[in-house]
């Protein structure tokens, strides 16, 4: 074979995602700058997760901890399960999960479709309850002798991920020609991480992050006060603790959003551009697009998409489940 035409696996697939210019949107929104997303949802497991634990898992396997044949343990609100259990599937791996019970049924089929074995939490307990989705993934580690834990909350290697991959993406793809990056925060290492390189290159590139009511993340940010956190709808945004893997000091704003706001957003977002982001999408766009009021004609917002509205179809593009929960 003289050239070779294929990648190895799947998971060589992950990253290489365009940027598009939102249109109609923007109109409908009054917006007068340029809004461009990175529809992380055309990575092969659906989010901009596979970034992050392909680099986490590649890592393990080079310092020894993840030994051939064994165990994967994470705890996930779906997209990082998704992107582990389809490397673990890749790579002949066992991969275990804890996930809230919040979380929709597609995200838990797909853990399962790839073959995981899925521990369904309560999501209204404190972070430190034995019953959380946190503390069942690490007793669980504790209980498979050589198992190996991702903890994406505290790994550092997450914002490390982005800070060698998405950033460096980003500023190949437009040379720093850009003013905002806009990201919902959830572990925070994709913004983290992706800002962390860009400010690097560029000190002036101003960085948001979208949180939606009822997380940490925006009173911390405002005057380092911790609120005590409350259930909201919207999915893999936002924290009910602090994480080290969010670094506020490359975070220039942090705005929050409701559940309502989110959903309309990322049906908008769908309806007017064929862009079909999930929930978070929505949180992350609809600051995106009232910052970028506020600006020049001539001014850049980059907006990430987190994942796909496929993984939500039951809930937020569900019109029954949007009345029953007041949003429509």
């Amino acid at each position: 074979m003289s050239k070779k035409y294929y990648l190895d696996s799947i998971t060589d697939a992950v990253g290489n995602i365009p940027l598009v210019r939102l249109n109609r949107i923007t109109k409908q929104y009054g917006v007068k700058s340029t809004v461009l997303v990175k529809p992380e949802y055309m990575n092969p497991s659906g989010s901009v997760k596979d970034r992050m634990a392909v680099h986490i898992l590649k890592q393990a396997i080079e310092r020894g901890e993840l030994k051939p044949g064994g165990t994967i343990i994470e705890g996930t609100s779906g997209n990082t399960g998704a992107a582990v259990a389809m490397f673990a599937a890749a790579h002949g791996y066992k991969a275990i999960f804890t996930i809230p019970d919040k979380m929709s049924d597609e995200k838990v089929n797909a853990l399962k479709a790839f073959g995981g074995e899925v521990h369904i939490c309560p999501t209204a307990v404190p972070a430190e309850s034995p019953e959380s989705y946190y503390e069942t993934a690490k007793r669980l580690h504790r209980e498979n002798p050589g198992s190996y834990y991702i903890g994406q909350y505290f790994n550092l290697d997450n914002i490390d991920a982005h800070y060698q991959n998405t950033g460096p993406e980003l500023w190949e793809q437009t040379g720093g020609d850009f003013d905002v990056l806009v990201g919902g925060i959830g572990t925070g290492g994709t913004v983290s991480g992706t800002a962390k390189y860009l400010k690097e290159k560029k000190p002036a590139i101003e960085v948001i992050g979208a949180d939606p009511v009822g997380s940490v993340y925006y009173n911390y940010h405002k005057d380092k006060t911790m609120i005590e956190p409350h259930t909201y709808y919207v999915e893999g945004v936002g924290e009910d603790m602090m994480c080290p893997t969010i670094d506020f000091s490359v975070i220039d704003k942090v705005f929050q959003v409701t559940d309502k706001e989110s959903f309309t957003a990322c049906r908008d977002l769908t309806r007017l551009e064929g862009i079909f982001g999930g929930g978070s999408s929505g949180t992350a766009v609809h600051v995106a697009l009232n910052y970028a009021k506020t600006l020049d004609e001539d001014k850049v917002v980059i907006v990430i998409i987190p994942d796909s509205g496929v993984k939500y179809m039951s809930k937020v593009f569900n019109d029954e489940w949007m009345k029953e929960k007041g949003f429509l």
